[in-house]
């Protein structure tokens, strides 16, 4: 059936909508271990560029697996699955002229290699949302480590499952050294840099 299928393209195209916007479309990757920061971060990212006019939307990982990810546990294959089908859905938001911003533990370089050649030569770019395990575990503020270490939750990033720290990330910021406001100060910088905010 897959054979049968043919992508019908628009009369109205990404580059339109870019330039509609007067800024890039793209995906924004932080990763990081659960309580690192990541998604205070990354709302609070996306309220900055809201209020400099940018069309933005958030992907974060519990929301998603409220609906379009509910079905998906947390083993090996099903975290694999996960973020297949959220890179997927970046890309038609990246294609609508979004700039997306995803806050996702993916704790595997595998499966962040296979998000970054999805948008090979695209405007893509991965964040480490860095946080030791024992400073993670102190914030807890979900619960959800003192549960997995009680057993109750299994595989679970950084106790039950591993987190392999990205090699080349094209941003580091490290929540034990900088403060809320600075993190966020520091992204929107950097993204400012990048030009995803303008249109050359």
């Amino acid at each position: 059936m897959k054979n049968h299928v043919v992508w019908h393209d628009g009369y109205v195209k990404r580059a339109d909508r870019n330039r509609q916007n007067n800024h890039k479309s793209g995906l924004v990757w932080f990763t990081g271990l659960s309580a690192s920061g990541k998604s205070t971060i990354v709302h609070n990212v996306e309220k900055v560029l809201f209020g400099q006019g940018v069309r933005t939307y958030v992907l974060d990982g519990d929301n998603i697996r409220h609906g379009l990810n509910a079905n998906l546990g947390f083993s090996r294959e099903d975290r694999r699955e996960n973020l297949r089908r959220v890179v997927e859905v970046s890309k038609l938001f990246a294609d609508a002229g979004i700039l997306v911003l995803a806050a996702f533990i993916s704790p595997y370089r595998e499966d962040r290699e296979y998000i970054r050649q999805r948008f090979k030569d695209d405007n893509f770019f991965e964040i480490y949302v860095k946080c030791s395990v024992e400073e993670c575990e102190r914030r807890d503020p979900k619960g959800q480590y003192k549960k997995a270490r009680a057993g109750i939750i299994k595989n679970y990033t950084g106790i039950s499952a591993p987190y392999e720290e990205p090699e080349n990330p094209d941003m580091v910021i490290d929540t034990e050294v900088l403060d809320l406001e600075s993190s966020v100060r520091k992204v929107v910088e950097f993204l400012e840099e990048s030009s995803l905010l303008s249109i050359e």
